[in-house]
């Protein structure tokens, strides 16, 4: 049933119930009474039957319809139609927090090229990928998408890997190398020989990946659902008890009286505290998160995420900002950092690489191009330009090797530029990802919250992730992860946690969809997240602040005890009255009053899940 229509019946049954209530004649009230019940009541009755027919008996809709069906044999139908009201107003505040901001996972299929351009004679014709062979020739223009795996034999180029390994930076791709599909040509063309079949292929095992976690992980169960699979057949076998035992044993007591006595203790046993208190204890803390720009696809995952032992985070764009900054300007003797730094913008201003744009960015002051000449790039190696009649040389060590230029070679951390000016070593700058700022505080408050290891899982190179890692204190490391590896590492480290324990993983881009969907609970960087990220997570910070994974925490493990403490207050009281209703002192409307009593309390108690800060 959708939320609109569910809302509807709810609505409809809520004013039959009062109209019911005011109308004096008997019949009238009756009939009122069961028109008020049948659209909330229906629905939970043919689930039952359902449920019955495929073995699955004792649930919270099997006690909901006896306790109901109790109440109208008994002639106390007031109860029976506000229980079943009450619990469908409970099940709409669910269903309205699971079905939240959820998309189609189609989004996912943007990575998958359209189709492939083809060499056929002299021409190239598009194709569908599925349709090309291996060893057929294909030309991935400027600007398109790598369609299937294969080996370069023409061209040179740079290639958007994001969607593959999270990384920002481009790799340089040329003949003889190995490319995958997925990947992004930037700027120049690729003439590629295909190696293995469009099945076999990169982007077509992502795929594969996220809909077969997505199909084979367990969600967690809802607690009411687990609640009353102990608590139902206990209330039905004590009933019937009472109905039966004491008539045979007893002398002079009437069977009708014990049955009546036992349809009284159905009906009070009736958990309305439980079945209001525990989705509105979980709807609020759905709703206290998302005032934190947290939004949780459902009670099931935040119940889930309150049990989490071991966290593990992709890096760029999670933990890091997935953008290049210059982090060291570090010029020779002879000349100034200032200089260095302007030398380097005006020598990289043609370029579109993010490096470049790092530098820009810090030098900050516009650029005057007629201080600038002939500018051409180096295949593998980096730029050569001029500048005030000067030849300028920015890139990596081999491109100082090629033209015999002195220096020492530096060992640090990120991209590192070297600088030559007119054939004379200048200097070096280094650019690197930055680290989020609240992202050390974040591993800090994930430990003091008791959680066991964290760990990053990232398509990065050794050297930066290990940095990267270290500076943020991780417990384990792992790097250099295709979507395929860091799905491999998951399973690994869920087979670390306990019976009771979950792991949780927190990534951005289409490369951690398969984890997120894999992953006990997923979360997702939503605010520059991919979407499909997003649609795989079980959770989405839409701040893009890792902060935030700790706040999340807190929330779910406040709302779980607040869960627990309606639990236990509402059976305390309820075991109260159904013991006096067993011996025959408490009355329906005492009952009635009981629980009334006790579903206020614990509803009050429940909204303070709503009430939540950050951590």
């Amino acid at each position: 049933m959708n939320q609109k229509r569910q809302l509807q019946f709810i609505l409809l049954s809520a004013v039959l119930f009062l109209a019911a209530l005011l109308v004096p004649h008997a019949t009238y009230k009756m009939a009122l009474f069961i028109a008020a019940y049948l659209p909330v009541g229906l629905p939970v009755l043919l689930k039952a039957y359902r449920n019955i027919s495929r073995g699955d008996i004792f649930d919270e809709n099997f006690l909901m319809a006896i306790a109901t069906i109790g109440a109208f044999a008994i002639g106390e139908y007031p109860e029976a139609v506000a229980v079943m009201l009450f619990y469908q107003v409970g099940e709409l505040f669910q269903s309205y927090a699971v079905n939240k901001s959820r998309k189609s996972i189609a989004d996912l299929m943007d990575i998958c090229p359209a189709y492939a351009n083809v060499k056929q004679g002299e021409t190239f014709i598009q194709t569908d990928p599925e349709e090309v062979e291996i060893d057929d020739v294909i030309l991935v223009k400027p600007g398109e998408r790598v369609p299937l795996d294969g080996v370069v034999i023409e061209g040179a180029s740079l290639l958007n890997t994001v969607a593959l390994t999270g990384e920002a930076i481009p790799q340089k791709i040329t003949i003889g190398e190995e490319i995958i599909s997925g990947c992004i040509n930037l700027d120049s063309p690729l003439y590629i020989r295909v190696t293995k079949d469009y099945e076999d292929s990169t982007v077509s095992k992502i795929l594969d990946l996220v809909e077969n976690a997505a199909a084979n992980k367990a969600s967690a169960e809802n607690f009411i659902t687990k609640f009353a699979r102990y608590y139902t057949p206990f209330v039905v076998i004590t009933a019937a008890c009472l109905g039966l035992i004491p008539p045979l044993l007893l002398p002079d007591t009437a069977f009708a009286d014990w049955i009546y006595r036992a349809l009284v203790f159905l009906v009070i046993s009736c958990p309305c505290a439980l079945v209001i208190s525990i989705p509105l204890s979980f709807f609020g803390g759905i709703g206290g998160a998302s005032r934190l720009g947290i939004l949780v696809k459902g009670s099931n995952y935040l119940e889930a995420l309150a049990q989490s032992e071991i966290i593990a985070f992709d890096k760029t764009g999670t933990l890091t900002k997935g953008e290049f900054a210059v982090k060291e300007i570090n010029p020779e003797p002879w000349l100034c950092a200032e200089t260095l730094l302007e030398t380097a913008a005006y020598g990289e201003y043609y370029s579109n690489h993010p490096i470049a744009r790092a530098i820009d960015k810090r030098y900050g002051k516009p650029i005057d191009e007629k201080r600038l000449g002939d500018t051409r790039e180096e295949a593998g190696h980096g730029i050569i330009s001029h500048f005030d009649d000067k030849e300028i040389l920015l890139g990596n060590k081999k491109l100082l090797d090629t033209h015999q230029i002195l220096f020492t070679p530096i060992d640090a951390v990120g991209t590192i530029i070297y600088v030559a000016i007119d054939g004379k070593y200048a200097g070096s700058i280094i650019a690197a990802d930055s680290i989020k700022e609240d992202a050390a505080n974040t591993i800090q408050s994930l430990k003091t919250l008791g959680i066991k290891r964290t760990v990053m899982l990232t398509g990065d190179n050794q050297a930066i992730g290990e940095a990267v890692g270290r500076e943020l204190a991780m417990d384990q490391i792992f790097t250099q992860l295709l979507p395929a590896d860091k799905v491999s590492r998951m399973e690994e480290l869920k087979g670390q946690t306990s019976n009771k324990g979950t792991l949780v993983f927190v990534g951005d881009g289409i490369n951690d969809a398969p984890v997120l969907a894999g992953a006990d609970v997923g979360i997702a960087m939503g605010g520059m997240g991919s979407d499909a990220a997003i649609e795989a997570a079980d959770i989405v910070i839409m701040t893009d602040q890792p902060s935030k994974v700790a706040t999340a925490i807190g929330i779910a493990r406040k709302t779980l005890t607040i869960v627990k403490e309606n639990i236990v207050f509402a059976l305390g009281v309820k075991g109260l009255v159904l013991l006096l209703g067993a011996f025959g002192i408490a009355n329906m409307w005492e009952a009635v009053f009981a629980d009334v009593g006790v579903s206020v309390i614990a509803i009050l108690n429940a909204i303070r899940a709503l009430k939540t800060t950050p951590q």
